[in-house]
């Protein structure tokens, strides 16, 4: 950890404080995506915009905001007065000028006019959802955009002069072989992004992909997913892009500091339907329910979904399992320090096995995963889960 992490670790010290908006609408639902949307209207728009307003006034700002990230949906839906209205609004509430503020946008939704009115408000960082760049792919994940699209709204981007700029791919997909998978990544990285997410396609319920899972139209490939992860790295390192974590590529000065912080465990504010909330004590979210929610927030409520008190034992568990899906690891002295109750046992039980095993190195009090271990990412989460899960029973 950093010193800031290691006071935040420790539970002292002025920490991050991010803020999340989830604007939820798309104009159709893509194949993959379990995330929370509905199709805009202007009616829908304008109680979106209008509860936003609402629900920024109900929160206790306790420090200046220091990273700043619209997601989705597709927060380009949005018109450029629309844009406008949202931004300025919520930099009332900023309390100074965030470090990083990043918005993700769909390639067909990419338009001069928009871009302007994003960097009007401060907007620094764009995060294109490419995906891929086969056109047969791309149907086949009901993505609703163009290999043509992409290059033109990546042009428009890099003409804006934005900070920074991601590109996400995806990546195991139904029909992609190894030559398609690094076809994609040699595009993309013909554009010089500065940052690139790969995404392992997942398998969400309620989903398109889900139901042609279980009819059998698609298939899981674990050993081909495992390939195309080790592959992945290596190509994007010899590249110059530095991984810092499972997913997730940068150029030196161009990793998200947004993500970071959260998977640190700062606090971070969420505003909009099915938005999460990390902060003044609590975690939870907002009803996945667009006019629900205006009613919650009417009534002067929020974060009433999954609300629970965030203890230093959850702090800790959560720090664990994200940190080591991070190349740095996580530093375990200083959650000791603040969480003593904590099954340590259990973790250094599970951190020897891991290093034994060579998922794991542990230099110090750091621990972090090996690049065969970050293949097991999520598997070796669950079992950091279940040793605080068991600890929280037998208690």
């Amino acid at each position: 950890m950093s010193g800031s992490d290691t006071a935040q670790a420790k539970g002292v010290g002025e920490t991050p404080l991010g803020l999340y908006v989830h604007v939820p609408f798309c104009a159709s639902t893509c194949d993959f995506c379990a995330f929370y949307q509905t199709q805009p209207t202007a009616e829908t728009v304008a109680g979106f915009l209008d509860g936003v307003k609402t629900e920024a006034e109900l929160v206790v700002w306790p420090r200046p905001v220091t990273t700043v990230f619209w997601g989705g949906g597709t927060p380009g839906l949005l018109a450029p007065r629309q844009i406008e209205q949202l931004g300025a609004g919520l930099r009332d509430r900023f309390g100074g000028e965030p470090q990083e503020w990043t918005v993700e946008l769909a390639p067909a939704s990419v338009t001069g006019e928009r871009l302007a009115a994003f960097k009007a408000i401060g907007v620094t960082r764009i995060s294109l959802g490419v995906q891929s760049f086969s056109p047969e792919l791309l149907d086949g994940l009901g993505r609703q955009h163009t290999r043509e699209q992409i290059y033109r709204a990546h042009e428009r981007i890099r003409a804006a002069e934005f900070r920074s700029v991601n590109l996400d791919l995806m990546f195991a997909l139904p029909g992609q072989d190894e030559a398609s998978w690094v076809a994609d990544i040699q595009a993309a990285v013909a554009l010089a992004p500065d940052h690139l997410s790969t995404y392992c396609l997942t398998f969400e319920e309620d989903t398109a992909l889900w139901v042609k899972l279980s009819q059998g139209k698609v298939k899981l490939d674990v050993e081909r997913e495992a390939r195309l992860y080790e592959e992945t790295w290596a190509r994007l390192a010899d590249l110059g892009y530095g991984q810092y974590e499972v997913s997730n590529f940068a150029r030196p000065g161009h990793v998200c500091r947004h993500n970071l912080n959260t998977w640190h465990m700062h606090e971070w504010i969420g505003l909009g339907p099915s938005a999460a909330s990390q902060h003044a004590g609590w975690r939870g979210a907002n009803v996945s329910d667009l006019a629900k929610w205006r009613e919650q927030v009417a009534r002067g409520e929020r974060v009433t979904e999954d609300r629970v008190a965030l203890t230093p034992a959850l702090l800790a568990e959560d720090a664990l399992v994200f940190g080591m899906r991070m190349n740095a690891g996580v530093d375990l002295a200083p959650w000791r320090e603040r969480c003593p109750d904590a099954p340590w046992a259990a973790v250094e039980t599970l951190a020897e096995r891991l290093v034994a095993e060579e998922f794991a190195v542990c230099e110090g009090t750091r621990l972090r995963l090996t690049n065969r271990g970050r293949l097991l990412a999520d598997n070796i989460g669950a079992e950091m889960m279940a040793a605080f899960e068991a600890e929280a029973i037998s208690a």
